[in-house]
């Protein structure tokens, strides 16, 4: 009777991790990250002089330009940005104004849509409100009606009150939920909700088609959130052949909805605008940051430990807990092992990614550009070298624990790896449960062990992810420095191992994975 291999190395943990953690080593790292944490500075960077990153932006240039030189400092090997291949055109806003004047004059919280262009100066006009909600609402602006107009679509957040805190930490029933209520192989939707899904997404897809295929003035579309935070979007094909959209600005909803409720009760509305968007289309193929801690291990020099996160951005703030959070946690755990003077046997390397936020790409490419291609499932020899990848993408809140995307092999390992650290690890958690949206995808989809951390969501869902509110502020230095000491402990653990982390059967070929946008 064959049994699978996770069931084997439950019974006989030992098999897999082969030998006892190294604890100087696991107080070296503790008091490395504890005591002389660099987080705060490292996110300084990344955020306050680096600006917003879209991927091919200026910004993203100068954060990829300090995290390369910052890690060479550091003595880490091979710091490069290492392009993947072709991305599209970069861009930036220069100005951003939008206000209404009449029937009294109130500035606005908004910004332009990403990959739109300016306005060339400053224009002025009565606003039409647009109510699409359905293929009949959809109908009535089909035929020109809109030409030459200042057209607003109030879109449907609720700004109702909150009853509870944006910023949670997961209680023990939480993680225990978190552990049993979703088995191996679902995710969180239905295949109604994900068909719902589907649906809403292809009729915004032709809203949008609608809006600009007449000739609009000025677009401006009410956003989700409230108090004054809304989540950002992307307005055009960043694509380097496609055509240029016309000028559109995002709005917060309650200035959306005051707009509304005027023109609904027959009050004109005037408002007034000034955009200047710049698009780099120059160089159109990016890179990731790439940088090494070279192994010692004569026989296991040449395998890999990976961990990375995003370095891109959206463009309505700077990007700090999506995912400057997670570069600096990484920056830090790898600054940590250096600090430590930490030898280990395998060879760790960092990956900072690039167009995260459009689809996954940095990472997608890389690995097909490195470990072999998903849709053919064709390897490359780097396949069998890679021991684990490691990501960093939920926010600023610290782990709680880690999603074994139904790997079993690896939980009798995390589970000891865990709860060495459950003096700063609250009910340390190893659940079955599949994660996505973010960059472990890629190598999960090739049948490589990758991994997302659990984190708490302290206001990411509500506040920060995507959001014009995604500022340094938000930024929690304690949970910060708590991950990155965990973060480096699992790295370095993975890389003294005597065998490579466990893997699940191979996965059949399959699409290229998508975002969580």
């Amino acid at each position: 009777m064959k049994f699978p291999l996770y069931s084997f190395l439950l019974f006989f943990p030992g098999l897999a991790i082969a030998q006892e953690m190294d604890q100087a080593a696991i107080d070296k790292i503790r008091k490395e990250g504890l005591e002389n944490s660099k987080v705060a500075e490292i996110a300084h960077q990344l955020t306050d002089v680096s600006g917003p990153r879209l991927t091919n932006s200026p910004g993203f240039q100068r954060a990829a330009d300090w995290s390369v030189g910052e890690m060479k400092k550091w003595g880490l090997q091979n710091a490069r940005l290492e392009e993947w291949g072709e991305f599209g055109k970069g861009w930036q806003v220069e100005k951003s104004y939008l206000a209404m004047t009449k029937p009294y004059y109130m500035p606005f919280i908004a910004i332009p849509k990403a990959w739109t262009s300016g306005t060339a100066g400053l224009i002025k006009g009565e606003v039409v409100v647009v109510d699409i909600q359905n293929e009949e609402d959809l109908k009535k602006y089909a035929d020109g009606k809109l030409d030459g107009k200042i057209v607003l679509t109030k879109g449907n957040a609720s700004t109702d009150p909150s009853f509870t805190p944006d910023a949670k930490r997961y209680t023990a029933e939480d993680l225990e939920k978190m552990t049993n209520s979703v088995p191996f192989g679902q995710n969180n939707f239905t295949p109604e909700q994900a068909e719902r899904m589907r649906t809403m997404r292809s009729f915004r897809s032709r809203v949008d088609s609608t809006l600009k295929s007449q000739k609009v003035k000025l677009e401006i579309a009410g956003r989700m959130g409230k108090h004054g935070t809304f989540f950002t979007s992307n307005g055009a094909s960043f694509k380097g052949n496609a055509p240029l959209a016309g000028p559109a600005f995002e709005v917060a909803p309650e200035h959306a909805g005051l707009v509304a409720r005027l023109v609904e009760d027959g009050v004109p509305v005037t408002l007034e605008a000034e955009s200047a968007t710049t698009f780099y289309d120059k160089k159109l193929t990016t890179g990731n940051v790439i940088a090494e801690i070279p192994g010692t291990d004569p026989k296991l020099k040449d395998e890999i430990v990976m961990l990375g996160g995003h370095l891109d951005s959206w463009h309505s703030a700077t990007g700090a807990t999506d995912n400057a959070a997670g570069c600096t946690v990484m920056m830090e755990a790898v600054r940590i092992l250096q600090a430590a003077g930490l030898k280990p046997r395998r060879t760790i390397r960092i990956a900072l990614w690039s167009g995260e936020e459009q689809g996954l790409y940095g990472s997608r490419f890389y690995v097909k550009n490195t470990f072999g291609d998903m849709e053919t499932m064709k390897l490359l020899p780097a396949h069998e070298k890679l021991s684990a990848y490691y990501n960093i993408d939920n926010g600023t809140g610290r782990i709680r624990g880690i999603y074994l995307q139904g790997n079993e092999g690896a939980r009798p390992i995390f589970d000891k790896w865990l709860n060495a650290f459950s003096d700063i690890i609250d009910h340390p958690t190893v659940t079955s449960r599949i994660t996505g949206g973010t960059d472990h995808l890629a190598f999960d989809a090739l049948g490589l062990p990758g991994f997302q951390f659990i984190q708490d969501g302290i206001e990411y869902g509500t506040r920060t992810h995507h959001t014009n509110a995604d500022t340094y502020e938000r930024l929690v230095m304690d949970d910060l420095k708590q991950m990155a000491v965990v973060v480096a402990a699992f790295v370095y653990n993975t890389a003294q191992m005597d065998q490579k982390i466990p893997r699940k059967p191979m996965p059949a070929p399959q699409a290229q994975p998508g975002s969580k946008r």
